[in-house]
C-alpha cells in the first residue's frame, strides 16, 4: 500500500533516511533528527512532503520530495530527494509505486516534471530507473556549496 506520510511514521521515515545514507556510503553525513523531519513534514510551513509504502502494517520504503520550478515550463515539478526501500522488500514492486504515486501526482496538479539524482556507481538503481523510461540528465552537473564554503560565500 502506497500513502500519504503522516505524522505516525516520522520516526519510521527517519530510519530509513539513515539506512539510505548508510546504503550510499554516507552515513557519517546524515544527521537529521525526528524531530527536523517532523518540522519539515508537517510544521506550520512543510518544505518536505512523502509518501510510504506499507506491507503488512510496516513502514517498508520512502519517498521523500519538494516542488521545483521550471523557469521553462513555467509550472512547478517534484524533485524526489530520496526514495529507498528496505533491501529484503526490493523486487516487490515498492519502489515502482512510489515513483507512480509520484507521477499522478505530477499529473493531477498540472507539474511538468518528475526529477533525481542517482549515485553513478548505483547500477541497480539505475537499471531501475531506465526500465521506467527515465531519461538521464548527463550533460548536466551538479554543484553544491556546504559547510565552511557556504559560510564563507553567506558571510
Amino acid at each position: 500500500m502506497i500513502r500519504r506520510v503522516t505524522p505516525d511514521d516520522v520516526a519510521a521515515v527517519t530510519g530509513l533516511v539513515y539506512e539510505l545514507a548508510e546504503y550510499e556510503k554516507a552515513r557519517h553525513e546524515c544527521t537529521v533528527t525526528v524531530t527536523q523531519m517532523a518540522t519539515a513534514l508537517f510544521g506550520d510551513h512543510p518544505s518536505v512532503f512523502g509518501h510510504v509504502a506499507e506491507q503488512d502494517g510496516e513502514v517498508v520504503g520512502t519517498a521523500l520530495w519538494f516542488l521545483n520550478f521550471s523557469t521553462w515550463d513555467g509550472v512547478h515539478g517534484i524533485y524526489l530527494e530520496d526514495l529507498y526501500v528496505k533491501p529484503e522488500f526490493r523486487g516487490g514492486g515498492h519502489g515502482k509505486a512510489l515513483l507512480t504515486a509520484l507521477a499522478r501526482e505530477c499529473t493531477s496538479k498540472g507539474y511538468s516534471r518528475l526529477s533525481w539524482s542517482v549515485l553513478d556507481w548505483n547500477a541497480p538503481s539505475i537499471a531501475f530507473y531506465e526500465s521506467l523510461d527515465a531519461n538521464a540528465q548527463d550533460e548536466w552537473t551538479t554543484y553544491r556549496l556546504s559547510g565552511d564554503a557556504l559560510a564563507r560565500l553567506g558571510a
